[in-house]
């Protein structure tokens, strides 16, 4: 793997195939590659049966493993962090709270901007002496006169800009994505070509699995009402934190036409329900917004926003406001606007000029 020497680089390996190619061809382009991994497991959470793998879990184990036969096929050095507790109070804590208060949370949005590319690129930086970070992310970095961008992969429906909507700017000129021009065959002929022994490995599940209630102690997740929007009680429900804004499956209830939930009254303990075209809103309040890019009218400008990682794009006009918080009105009404989810805004050339949390939507 020879090329001409680039510098020093720590690549945050999961376990997974995207990132151990990631690393495989930064050493093949001529940098000195050092693995880097988060411990996040700290085995105070208590699971009954199997655990699908995700990037939390009883399993965190098998991925150190993965993680360590990688950097011996690749020859690289890897430094595993124990960021446990730091993953509790950032990402557990802040997750379990946003669900009792009503909302639905993306911990992949703050986990990359708190964790990965923040606590864990900052340990290497003093540990290990590294100036540069990369990720098996399917996004990219670019450069236009000395200022960097982050925008979408070329293989759009791989792309994963919208989960890294919250990096800081200055973070930029540091991050490399190798993956960002690779569709995943490409990513798993290269995993191939290389003998890596996660080639063929599966993707890894959502957080937690998407079974997020053993979080919880069974205590706080008392059952409630189901109403509609007059307040008219329909049924009852398992705890607020089994249900999300849009959700249709799962309410236990029966109407001549399919209810949705319309929003989650945590005060009141309550589901409110409504039909489809109840569900719609014509734009959202956010705040903790985050730019990556300059922005020449601020106070109203157009752009693409995406209101969840699998929201097709859709054209708005976006106000910024104070204190970091903005204003989104779409063209055309959206369905399920969920506060605590991130919403991401685009240029229409593919470029992230930043993102927020949905408050709500009106």
């Amino acid at each position: 793997m020879g090329s001409a020497f680039k510098g020093k680089i720590a690549v945050g390996l999961s376990g997974g195939v995207d990132s151990a190619v990631a690393a495989a061809l930064l050493k093949q382009q001529g940098y000195d590659v050092v693995g880097v991994t988060m411990s996040n497991w700290d085995g105070s959470l208590h699971v009954e049966g199997p655990m699908p793998d995700s990037c939390y879990g009883p399993c965190e184990g098998e991925s150190l493993e993965a993680v360590e036969e990688i950097a011996k096929v690749l020859d690289i050095p890897y430094k595993v962090f124990d960021l446990s507790e730091a993953y509790r109070e950032n990402i557990i804590s802040y997750f379990k709270h946003e669900y009792m208060c009503g909302r639905t949370p993306n911990p992949c949005v703050r986990c990359n901007f708190k964790m990965k590319f923040g606590l864990l690129f900052e340990k290497a930086r003093a540990e290990l002496g590294i100036d540069l970070f990369a990720t098996g992310h399917y996004a990219r970095i670019i450069e236009e006169n000395g200022k960097f961008f982050l925008a979408k992969a070329l293989n759009t429906a791989k792309d994963q800009s919208y989960f890294l909507q919250m990096l800081r700017r200055e973070w930029l000129p540091h991050i490399i994505f190798p993956l960002g021009n690779m569709t995943k065959d490409e990513v798993r002929e290269t995993a191939r070509k290389f003998n890596l022994p996660v080639a063929e490995k599966e993707e890894s599940q959502d957080f937690m699995g998407g079974n997020h209630a053993v979080l919880f102690d069974d205590e706080v997740v008392k059952e409630g009402n189901i109403v509609d929007e007059n307040g008219k009680i329909l049924g009852r429900h398992k705890g607020i934190i089994h249900y999300t804004i849009g959700q249709r499956k799962g309410l236990g209830i029966s109407n001549p036409k399919p209810l949705f939930v319309l929003r989650i009254d945590a005060g009141k303990n309550e589901i409110v329900v409504t039909e489809k075209e109840h569900l719609f809103s014509s734009g959202l309040e956010g705040a903790e917004l985050n730019l990556l890019d300059d922005i020449e009218n601020p106070n109203e400008f157009k752009a693409l926003v995406k209101i969840r990682q699998k929201h097709k794009e859709c054209p708005a006009t976006v106000s910024i406001l104070d204190s970091g918080r903005f204003k989104v009105v779409f063209e055309t009404p959206q369905l399920s606007v969920t506060p605590g989810q991130a919403v991401a805004i685009y240029r229409e050339d593919g470029i992230l000029q930043g993102g927020g949390i949905i408050e709500k939507g009106f």
